[in-house]
Formats: structure tokens, sequence, C-alpha cells
């Protein structure tokens, strides 16, 4: 189980180098390039997934194959996120909706959980336990080549982003973003870091831990567990968009510090309910688990980038939320699974998902409101003098 949670987790580790690559060129070419590049790697890798031979075939080369589209997996969306968040936002420059623009970048989350674990519920529902093994684990991995297609010629036609056409406009391209970034912007980088992390951890406990804790610690089937995900999804979904236009109106910081401090409130319950054995009660803890994330997820795609430069933007919103990957999504089904195993008891976990909500509402704190800020004239590095000079 272990083992399999980390080739789940390798791929986070991945997402800052494709943040630093694609960010590269999406501060250098424009978003709208990365965002046809990244869907292609994407696509193609999760596909190549539905085709890998199994073990008795190849022996130790399938699960390395595993872990080498994975990480492909990782450097796509490593820049996947940072180019579609930028090219939403930076069409709402002086920020009237830019947090509901933005949150409905962030929807694809549960989007994509709920299709991912609704075509493999109907797979299991439908088929034999050994028919499954043997070949129907593959369809959900192979249909994932109809959203490609679909994705890249939408994406293809997309025109650039007025903020990056004026950049290239009136003042030449970043010819070295990442440097740039590190070089102005490194306490963003942190901050935005840091506000991410307790979110991923949040995000897996109320979710995909339940897949490990449902049938292993309590003993009930994996159904249960993978309904109440389904319907926590589905509710995440309109959850998300809500916050994400809550934020347009009381400011990023409020609305993610409230569902931080939420979400820590509700982690004290979460596992009591989940004790008591009741399908109801569990899919209760993981619907309000995901309304409270919901606070913390909506507003995050305009919040980080507005924390930069146009010229660096898409590197530096890029590598802050996927570095938060590396200490929050990655270890957390390692981390979460090694605490239950060792205590025998929920609590260790709800105090490691608790340490992490913590830091984000300091981190929160200590970074600038942005919510009603002008992209186009405004921002945090050395280079913002250049850019008020940016006609609006």
């Amino acid at each position: 189980m272990l083992l399999s949670l980390a080739s789940y987790g390798v791929a986070y580790i991945a997402r800052p180098l494709g943040a630093v690559i694609f960010g590269h060129y999406g501060d250098k070419l424009g978003r709208k390039a990365i965002l046809t590049t990244t869907i292609l790697l994407m696509g193609i890798s999760t596909f190549l997934i539905g085709l890998l031979p199994t073990y008795p075939a190849i022996g130790t080369l399938a699960p390395i194959g595993l872990v080498v589209l994975r990480v492909v997996q990782g450097l796509a969306l490593g820049g996947e996120w940072g180019g579609a968040a930028l090219m939403v936002t930076e069409y709402d420059p002086q920020g009237r909706q830019r947090g509901f623009l933005g949150s409905l970048v962030q929807i694809a989350v549960p989007v994509g959980l709920l299709g991912a674990n609704g075509v493999f519920a109907l797979a299991t529902s439908t088929m034999a336990p050994d028919s499954f093994l043997a070949w129907g684990w593959r369809i959900p991995f192979l249909l994932s080549a109809i959203l490609v297609v679909v994705g890249y010629f939408i994406r293809r036609d997309l025109s650039e982003t007025p903020l990056f056409e004026q950049v290239e406009a009136t003042q030449s391209a970043s010819t070295a973003p990442i440097a740039d970034v590190l070089r102005t912007s490194t306490r963003q980088i942190l901050l935005g870091l840091g506000s991410r992390i307790g979110s991923d951890i949040a995000f897996y406990v109320f979710t995909l831990f339940l897949l490990v804790y449902v049938p292993k610690q309590l003993g009930m089937p994996s159904s249960v567990a993978l309904t109440a995900i389904l319907v926590a999804s589905a509710v995440h979904i309109f959850a998300i968009p809500l916050f994400g236009a809550l934020s347009d109106r009381l400011g990023r910081r409020p609305v993610l510090i409230g569902g931080a401090a939420m979400t820590i409130l509700w982690s004290c319950f979460f596992f009591q309910l989940l004790n008591t054995k009741s399908p109801s009660l569990i899919i209760l803890a993981s619907v309000v688990g995901l309304c409270c994330h919901a606070a913390m997820w909506g507003p995050l795609a305009s919040y980080l980038p507005e924390m930069f430069d146009t010229r660096v933007r898409c590197t530096g919103a890029s590598l802050s939320f996927q570095l938060a990957g590396i200490f929050g999504n990655a270890p957390a089904p390692i981390i979460a699974t090694q605490l239950i195993l060792a205590y025998n008891s929920p609590w260790p976990v709800t105090f490691y998902m608790a340490a992490a909500l913590l830091l984000m509402i300091v981190c929160v704190a200590l970074a600038a409101e942005t919510a009603h800020a002008d992209l186009a004239v405004t921002g945090n590095s050395e280079d913002s003098g250049e850019l008020a000079k940016v006609p609006a």
C-alpha cells in the first residue's frame, strides 16, 4: 500500500520542475503556447499508462514505466495550472470578477476526481473482479484520449492574454524568468507555498485517504468510501466558485483564513463521524470537509498570480503552487498511513493536518491583499515601477 501511494506521490515531486520549464516559456512565449503543449504531454502519458504491460509480462520494467509516466504527468501539470490560471485571471486585470473566474480553473480538480472515480466505479460494478484486474483497469486511462483531443482543439484557437500582449508591445519579455522571480519575489514564492500546503493535505484526508481508512481501518467495503468521494466531489464543484466569488467581495485573505479555520474545526469531528461506520455519516464527513476546502481552494488561482508581476507571473505562480505539492500532496498519503499504523488512532492525522493549516493562516496573514489590485499597473517585485508605466 505504501509503495503504491509513493507512485501516486512521485508526480508531485516532478511538478516544480515542470513549473520552472513551462513557466519559463510561458513568460517568454505566452500563456497559450504552454497550454497546448502541456495537454499533449498529459494526454499521451495518461493514455500510455493504459497500454503498460504488467509485471508478469515484463517484470520490474512495469512499475518503472508507471513511475516514468507519472513523472511526465507531473511535468505537464507543473506548467498546466499556471498557464490555465493566468489565461483566465489576466483577462480581468482590474479584478472585478477575478476570484470567480480563477475559481473556474479550480473546478477541474473535483470534476476530474468525479469523472475518474465515476468511470472506475462503473468499471468495477459492471465487471467481474478478475476481468477488471486483467484488463478493465485500462479503460479509464484509454478513454482519456477523448478529453485530450477536445482540449487540444479548444486551446489551439485561444487568443493570448491582453496583459502578456502589453508586455510584448511595451517591453521585452524576461529572458530568464526563474532567475528574475527568485531575485525579486522570493518572499512571495515562500508565502504562496505556505498558503497551499494545508489545503493539499486537507483535500487528501477528506477524499483519497478514505480509500485507505474505510476498508483497512474500519473493515467496510471500498464502495462506501468511493461513494462518499463522488458525492463530496459533486458538491465541491458548486462550492468552489461560490467562495471564489466571495473572495471578490470580501478579499482573498478573509476567505482563505476563514476556510483554514473552518477546516481545523471540522477535522476534530471528521474521524469521529467515520468511526460510526454509518455510510450516510461518512458521506456527510467528506461533503462538509470539501466545502471547507473549497474556501481555501477557490480563491487560489487568483490569489497566487496576483502576487507576481506580468513578466514573471507564470513562473512565480506556477512555482509557488507546485512546490507546495512536494510538502503537501506528495508525502501526505505516506505520512497519514504511517501515523494510523503507528498509533492506531486518527488523532495524529488530525494534528498533522491542523499544523499545516495553521502555517497557511500565518502565511496568508503576512501576504498583501490583492483582490482589487490592477494587474496591469501593480506588482510586488522590483520591476513594478516599469509595469506601472504600461497603459491599462
